[in-house]
């Protein structure tokens, strides 16, 4: 433990009985905002400091999976639980909110947040708060280091997604496709004790379960986030359908099959069928790569966020981040899920991945970048450590992944050498593809992910039903069906990474996919005055500055007020839908006298 973080305890253990003491009466000299102040002044660091001592021991947890390294985890959760769920900050907390108007924003902010902090783990119930650390750090060990075997050997998750991105032979996808899935009947009994025991923290502190309380960091209700959902769905519906019936007409004639009503998941080149892009290869783009390494990829990313203006990553990014697989012979072994952490909330950022010279690592490093630089962006005094997120959880995302899709245009690729004139796609196939990977994707975000995780949490789903109604949902949402009956003796939505790490959270990709767009439709009209599908943000600092002018406020703010503030219209699928309208066209041909869907 840190001397700031042993100091920082010991105030807040002998001056919160005065910190938290009710204001005197009127005349008594003490104002609402004045005990708010003297409250966060002690908490905002403690919180910083347990903060960075949780993350260095989970990025142990996680880099190196050990026993010995999830106990240490599983302490340092601990220790953190005791302090943000600790009644005296939960009480005073919800003692100045109920008097906010006398407040400014930004305390406001904060008093909620410690609130939202305190759900995951309310010390009024510390036996149920230990329980369920305890289960979250054995679901973590048990996630990273699950072995997945192909015929008895062992195959990495890596090498699951490239077979099922290059495999034709139907037979051999099948094999490949049912060895992605072992996971979950490994991870279904800890995924039954945290249904539990998330909803108890959650109940705790007043939320009626856990996909409520998540909820509440985008500042909505839960059946508010399920509309959104559903008005996403509902208006790119038809777009969705015409790359459903291309796709499956298209694979159809690949494997020599009939073209089916739903399409068989291991026939998709995504283990959850939640992206189909690579169905559009670009063999040109594979080869460049070929001739680069996988530190070429990161340091590319990092040039990119240079080139508009974003100082260099600090040093301590290269030092202490995991960015490559695990040599072979190494019997180490970490997670393989893409992420990017800010560790002390100051200027350790680090990021996991595990990279190599292709096209999806290309992509992804330009994404985790981006969470990086958004992490930047409000490390600044102004900014309280309690609010330095993301707007909303989906700002983040909307961010890293603008990264992401500005990486994949065309000019920037050109410009990299990595595709020459004569090497251009076809523009309507370029714009498929990223429609195969971004509109796809709303119909598992806004869809399957979250209905199955509400049912899971707000309508306590039985564990008997889990795999059914996954099924059920893949089916109704995304138009896909199992190759084979999947039965109860399956988990199949355990096999996706954030139902155990990162539960309730995948709404917040979809929405993020949606912002994207409409930030991508502003940059390329408003400050590059290009086409938005054919333009190239790298070497313009003023997007940059665009940028960071959103990022700068953390969650001093109300996200729809800075969306709306920064584009000049509310959260809308409007962007989304103009970028892909020359598509559209596209296949209402290609699908001419084709069955449209799938009911």
């Amino acid at each position: 433990m840190t001397r700031r973080t042993s100091f920082g305890i010991a105030v807040f253990l002998l001056l919160v009985p005065q910190a938290i003491a009710p204001a005197g009466p009127a005349g008594s000299g003490i104002s609402l905002q004045e005990r708010a102040d003297r409250f966060l002044a002690i908490v905002d660091p403690c919180y910083q400091d347990l903060h960075t001592i949780r993350q260095q021991a989970d990025w142990k947890s996680v880099t190196d999976v050990t026993p010995e390294h999830d106990a240490a985890a599983t302490v340092a959760n601990n220790m953190v639980a005791a302090f943000i769920g600790n009644r005296a900050l939960i009480t005073e907390a919800r003692s100045l909110l109920e008097h906010e108007s006398g407040l400014d924003e930004t305390t406001t902010r904060q008093l909620r947040k410690v609130l939202l902090n305190a759900g995951e783990g309310p010390m009024t119930n510390p036996e149920l708060v230990a329980a369920r650390v305890q289960a979250e750090t054995a679901q973590s060990a048990a996630l990273n280091s699950f072995v997945f075997l192909l015929d008895g050997q062992p195959i990495t998750t890596n090498e699951i997604d490239e077979r099922l991105i290059n495999l034709k032979d139907i037979d051999q996808r099948l094999a490949v496709w049912e060895a992605s899935k072992q996971s979950g009947p490994a991870l279904k009994p800890g995924l039954v004790q945290l249904q539990g025991l998330r909803n108890g923290v959650a109940r705790e502190l007043g939320y009626d379960d856990y996909f409520a309380l998540q909820a509440a960091h985008h500042e909505m209700a839960t059946a508010e986030v399920l509309e959104m959902q559903r008005r996403f769905l509902e208006e790119l519906r038809p777009l969705y359908l015409q790359l459903h019936t291309w796709v499956k007409h298209e694979l159809a004639r690949r494997y020599g099959q009939p073209v089916p009503e739903r399409i068989p998941a291991h026939w998709l080149p995504n283990r959850w069928a939640q992206d189909w892009s690579a169905i559009v290869e670009m063999p040109e783009l594979q080869a460049a790569f070929a001739d680069h390494t996988a530190e070429w990829i990161v340091k590319t990313a990092e040039n990119f966020y240079v080139s508009i203006g974003r100082p260099p990553l600090p040093e301590s990014f290269w030092r202490n981040s995991d960015l490559y697989p695990v040599p072979a012979g190494e019997t180490r072994k970490k997670n393989t899920h893409a992420s990017c952490w800010h560790v002390d909330l100051e200027n350790d950022i680090r990021a996991l991945m595990s990279v190599e010279p292709d096209e999806y690592w290309f992509s992804t490093a330009h994404h985790e970048l981006g969470h990086g630089y958004y992490d930047m962006a409000y490390t600044r005094p102004e900014v309280p450590a309690l609010l330095r997120r993301g707007a909303s959880p989906a700002f983040h995302e909307a961010f890293a992944t603008l990264g992401e899709f500005a990486a994949r245009q065309l000019p920037y690729l050109e410009s990299l050498g990595l595709l020459g004139p004569e090497q251009e796609p076809d523009a309507t196939l370029s714009l498929l593809r990223e429609a195969l990977g971004s509109v796809v994707f709303i119909y598992f975000g806004s869809g399957t992910m979250p209905h199955w995780e509400a049912d899971l949490y707000a309508e306590q789903m039985p564990p008997e039903q889990w795999n059914a109604r996954w099924w059920d949902y893949v089916g109704r949402f995304q138009g896909v069906e199992p190759p084979t009956p999947r039965g109860e003796e399956f988990c199949d939505p355990a096999t996706k990474t954030h139902i155990n790490d990162a539960p309730c959270y995948y709404f917040s990709y979809a929405i993020a996919s949606v912002i994207q767009h409409q930030l991508h439709d502003y940059i390329a009209r408003e400050i590059l005055h290009e086409d938005p599908r054919h333009c190239n943000y790298a070497g313009h600092p003023e997007v940059g500055a665009f940028f960071e002018s959103i990022q700068r406020y953390g969650m001093t703010r109300d996200w729809r007020e800075v969306l709306r503030e920064a584009t000049g219209e509310d959260l809308s699928t409007r962007a989304m839908a103009d970028y892909y309208q020359p598509l559209m066209a596209w296949l209402e041909e290609q699908n001419r006298g084709r069955k449209i869907g799938w009911e």
